[in-house]
């Protein structure tokens, strides 16, 4: 029932939300005016300041206009290196006009070799998108994105409920490797998490029985090599159904790449993909 409150707290903000035209562009060209964000900065970075733009640090790639509002590609790319002395420890993604504004906040390691992220959300109203990076001394750095798409969060699920459940969490990893299927040492590699999940957002209404389908959706990952955590993340569903991340893991000889995952229902899943270096 508290998260329901919630998410009805946050859907009507929504109604404050500009309309067309002269409004909208104004929305798009003043990324600090939301009000959803300045609350959302006031909570979780209590008046700390933020570094924006800061290209040297960190960027975001998305669409302009996403062509399915329920599956928006999302690239969170940073440009330091993951050094023991100097690092990202945590990216924080945030979707201004979403039900829910903080989609997910990812943790790194220098293990992690990069501080990247690639995955697909949902968005509810044309809205800036925001990816904030805090180093491991608490220096942050944000960048925005205004994408326009609507109704994302409110679509009806893209399979059937019943062989998404049969399939529920069931995990897959694919490494990009060399043409030999290695990795090389001591160099990030590209890796894949693939969650079979329905990730219901609680605002999808059946049209047969015209009721709010549960919200039910993963909200705990976390990734290892070798037992050495490469990233953990809380999410919650504004990443899309069936969540898909990509993500860099520092190989330094033969372990597990290991994925533990944990839903709203506190059901676990695992999954394991054995790592051979050259």
């Amino acid at each position: 029932m508290n998260t329901l409150r919630s998410l009805l707290l946050w859907c009507s903000l929504l109604l404050g939300l500009p309309g067309t035209g002269l409004a909208q562009q104004a929305a798009a060209d003043d990324a600090e005016a939301n009000a959803t964000w300045q609350q959302v900065r006031k909570a979780m970075f209590q008046g700390r300041d933020i570094t924006s733009p800061a290209p040297d640090v960190i960027s975001i790639e998305a669409p302009d206009r996403a062509q399915d509002a329920a599956i928006v590609p999302l690239s969170i790319r940073t440009h330091i290196d993951q050094r023991a002395e100097r690092y990202i420890e945590k990216l924080y993604l945030v979707i201004d006009n979403n039900p829910s504004p903080v989609g997910a906040v990812f943790h790194f390691t220098p293990a992690s070799g990069r501080a990247d992220i690639e995955t697909r959300v949902r968005i509810e109203a044309y809205t800036h998108v925001r990816a904030i990076a805090q180093m491991n001394d608490g220096e942050l750095f944000m960048t925005t994105r205004f994408v326009k798409a609507s109704g994302g969060c409110s679509a009806p699920p893209g399979k059937d409920m019943t062989a998404a459940l049969a399939n529920l969490g069931k995990m897959r990893f694919r490494v990009e490797a060399a043409a030999d299927g290695k990795v090389e040492a001591g160099k990030p590699a590209l890796a894949q998490l693939m969650i079979s999940h329905p990730n219901n957002s609680g605002l999808a209404m059946d049209q047969l029985t015209r009721l709010y389908t549960p919200a039910y959706f993963v909200r705990h990952i976390q990734v290892s090599y070798a037992g050495e955590p490469v990233l953990r993340a809380e999410v919650d569903f504004s990443i899309s159904e069936n969540p898909n991340f990509r993500f860099y893991f520092l190989p330094h000889g033969e372990g597990e790449l290991k994925a533990e995952v944990i839903d709203t229902n506190d059901l676990r899943f695992e999954s394991a993909l054995k790592i051979s270096p050259r």
